[in-house]
């Protein structure tokens, strides 16, 4: 325990001091490729963070070390101030991480209604309690409630998917690629949700391509190219080494 957290006087305080996660000194590979090198990056809790940078930069693969679906070969993994490295993905969703990846993240064979009873499988809550939580942020999936997941629009699904961050209640939620391929009023609708998950203390890392959706939400933002986090700091901060990031240095 730090001098900082020792001198807080109450539990709530310390805990409050406590990143909702925070990730050390990373290196991470796919056989004998590394494609992250000493990462580190730390989420305080309650606060929204936006992870950017061009494609192959290594931005998912981070994503994945902090859901617990990938082991990074040297480095550390804290969630709630708990070391966390090599425990399944199971593990990680009990100790308050919730991931939504890229592609919705929902059973397409299940209706809306049956999704929902698998959700509720993570939570304190009944599946009633969670219908209505649903329903209520998403009047329109109450309005499919008993149509197949699959044949959802593309907005619709991740909506769907992001009902397990409203019912869960999450230390940290990992977001992967929300607004992939959906139209912008769709994607103002769901950051607008995003927005209110960060509001109710929610911490939130949240890979984006839609750079003006994030940086709207983002209480910081970093930037990652080759595998490495070149630049982090307010989204205001930032925007000159965004441009850098996706086009690449001019050189002289």
């Amino acid at each position: 325990m730090s001098v900082v957290t020792e001198s807080l006087s109450t539990p709530e305080e310390r805990l409050a001091a406590i990143p909702a996660i925070e990730l050390m000194d990373l290196r991470v590979g796919y056989g004998r490729v590394e494609v992250l090198h000493d990462v580190t990056l730390v989420v305080p809790r309650g606060s929204v963070v936006a992870l950017m940078g061009p494609n192959g930069a290594g931005k998912t693969t981070l994503l994945n070390v902090a859901a617990g679906l990938l082991r990074p070969t040297e480095g550390c993994v804290h969630v709630s101030g708990i070391h966390v490295n090599g425990v399944a993905p199971e593990v990680f969703a009990r100790a308050g991480v919730c991931s939504i990846p890229e592609g919705r993240g929902v059973f397409p064979n299940l209706t809306v209604r049956e999704n929902l009873r698998v959700f509720s499988h993570a939570s304190s809550h009944s599946v009633g309690q969670i219908e209505a939580v649903a329903f209520e942020h998403f009047p329109k999936l109450a309005e499919r409630r008993n149509q197949l997941a699959g044949t959802l629009s593309g907005g619709e699904r991740q909506m769907l998917s992001m009902c397990r961050a409203f019912t869960s209640e999450p230390v940290i939620l990992l977001l992967d690629e929300i607004s992939m391929g959906l139209a912008p009023i769709i994607v103002g609708e769901l950051y607008e949700k995003v927005g209110q998950l960060a509001a109710s203390g929610i911490a939130i890392l949240l890979v984006e391509q839609f750079a003006a959706a994030a940086l709207g939400v983002a209480d910081y933002a970093a930037i990652m190219r080759q595998g490495r986090i070149e630049t982090i700091g307010q989204p205001a901060d930032v925007v000159g080494s965004l441009s850098e990031a996706y086009l690449g240095r001019m050189s002289a």
